[in-house]
Order: structure tokens, then sequence, then C-alpha cells
């Protein structure tokens, strides 16, 4: 279960990494491995408070001083866009953004801005954040976009319909949905950064001892949870589990690959699917991210059905 380990040497000096969520599990693993290559790390965090312990962690374990830590709570569309403007005015570059902070599994919550939780943290939230940092990328390119995903995603599906589930919630439905939206916009935006030098990865890391099973493992029934203790044992710790996002963030060899999807620190097959444009349209509402379009917006569940213009 522990899967490969990335053994790319790469240094980053000068180099600047922003990592959502990585005050814990793999983010704060992949937040330690991008410091002791070098780089300027910013860890993107909700709990300030957890985040600096966990900057400071970093810097004694790493011997790098250069670990800062910003506010993000990716279920505000104003905090997104509040670090957004921070990092464009504070930061001359940002070489790779790593979209890893997640919910999985939890009631049926909503974001500041009224939106299903896990859509809108684990999509839309990183949706508007990446879109406002891409100039910055594109200045810094070669520059990298790195979306932990899951292999949740196989089994999801857009409810174009009722994106906020609100007539039918499951936290594994809205879970698999929200986490296939990741490796849509990952695929989509791969082919709008054609030619720009900024590449984009979406990987599932695999099944990981950390803390996002925080809501999942409580609600499972008793005799699940007697099964799953010893089973946990094969679980990968969070350094495992990081293994594939710092494959995709610094890896050579990727250098010139975009829009795919990576597990076990190797290239996996993805299904063949055609959302990605419809996605963007709906995203893009969601959030009034502004992406230059003029396409037909086809037909969300009845919701709209006249040509779209984003300026």
């Amino acid at each position: 279960m522990a899967g490969n380990v990335c053994r790319s040497k790469v240094r980053l000096e000068g180099k600047t990494v922003l990592i959502t969520g990585a005050n814990t599990g793999i983010g704060k693993e992949t937040a330690l491995d991008m410091a002791h290559r070098g780089a300027r790390v910013i860890l993107a965090c909700r709990d300030m408070t957890r985040a600096r312990i966990a900057a400071d962690e970093i810097r004694q374990k790493s011997g790098n001083g250069n670990v800062v830590v910003k506010k993000l709570d990716l279920a505000s569309l104003q905090s997104v866009r509040d670090l957004a403007k921070d990092i464009q005015e504070s930061e001359e570059r940002l070489d790779i953004l790593i979209n890893n902070a997640g919910i999985m599994m939890c009631p049926k919550w909503q974001t500041k801005d009224g939106f299903e939780m896990q859509f809108g943290v684990n999509h839309l939230g990183h949706f508007l954040f990446t879109n406002c940092l891409l100039d910055l990328l594109k200045k810094s390119a070669p520059s990298r976009i790195v979306i932990v995903s899951s292999l949740a995603h196989e089994k999801g599906q857009i409810h174009f319909d009722d994106i906020n589930l609100d007539k039918d919630y499951s936290p594994v439905k809205s879970y698999r949905q929200s986490k296939l939206a990741n490796v849509l916009f990952g695929r989509e935006l791969a082919t709008r950064l054609q030619g720009t030098g900024v590449t984009v990865y979406s990987l599932h890391p695999g099944v990981i001892r950390t803390e996002l099973g925080r809501h999942f493992f409580p609600n499972l029934a008793l005799w699940k949870r007697i099964i799953a203790i010893p089973l946990a044992m094969l679980i990968k710790t969070p350094w495992e589990g990081a293994q594939t996002t710092i494959y995709c963030a610094v890896d050579e060899s990727l250098a010139n690959d975009s829009g795919l999807y990576y597990r076990q620190v190797h290239l996996h097959q993805i299904y063949d699917i055609h959302l990605n444009l419809l996605l963007i349209c709906l995203s893009s509402l969601m959030t009034s991210a502004g992406i230059k379009l003029s396409i037909p917006l086809m037909d969300f569940g009845k919701l709209y059905s006249k040509e779209a213009m984003f300026e």
C-alpha cells in the first residue's frame, strides 16, 4: 500500500511554493519537502495557530527559515480573493501552486457564500484562487499547478441540476462530485494554459492516516469500524501519501506534460469525460471568477440556456 517514492533531487532555491492546507497531513509533509529543497514556502491555512506551529516545525526540521504563513479560508470566497490579492502584491513570483486543502464526507454544511461545503471548499475555493493567481504563475514560468484529487472521482458525477445537492445530499456523493470537479478543472486548465509555460497535474494521493477522515470514520457502522481497525495498518502515512504530490510538483520528467492524472508516483489512465467546459462555465458563474469565455452555456439543469460572455 505504501507505493512508490519521488526520487527527484531537484533543488528549489529562488523558487516560491504555495500549499493550501499545509498545517497537517500530506500538505505539511509536502511543505517540509519543499523547504528541504530550498524553496520559499507559503502555508495557506484556515487555522492560523496550527499553521504557525507547523511552520515553526518545518523551519526547525529543514533548516530553512523562509517559511511563511498566510490566512486562507476556502469556505469564503472573500478570504480567497483577499489572499490572492496579498500574494499578487507581496510576492515577486509563484513557481508551484499546490491545491491540497480539502474536506471529506462532512454533514450537509454550507460555505459562507451558501454553497455545499465539499464542492465549495474542494473545488470552488481552489478554482477561484487558482484563476486569481494565473498571471503571477505565467510571469514565473515554467511553473506548475498541482491539484490533489482522489480515486473517488472515478465514481463521481457533476449534478448540474442540483449542484449543491439540496434535493438528495449524501456525504459520499458530495465528496465524489467535488473530486471529479478537481480532475475536470485540471484538464480544462491545462488546455487553456498551453503555450504559457504553466503546466497542470491532478492526482490521487492514496488512502492516508490524516485528519481528512475525521467526519467519515465516526459515522461508520460499528461492524465496519471493527473491520477497518486492522486495515488501518495498511494505510499510508502522511509522508508516503505526499510522494505523488511532490512528484508532480518537482519531477523533471513531467516538465512537458500537462492535464494528466497520477497515482502511486505514476501516470494513471483517466476516463474520457467531456464535461470540462460545462463545469468551468458553472464554476465561473458561482464564483464570478471573470474567466474570458464566449461559448453556448448549455443547460445547467434548465437553470441557464443562453449565450454567455465572461469578460
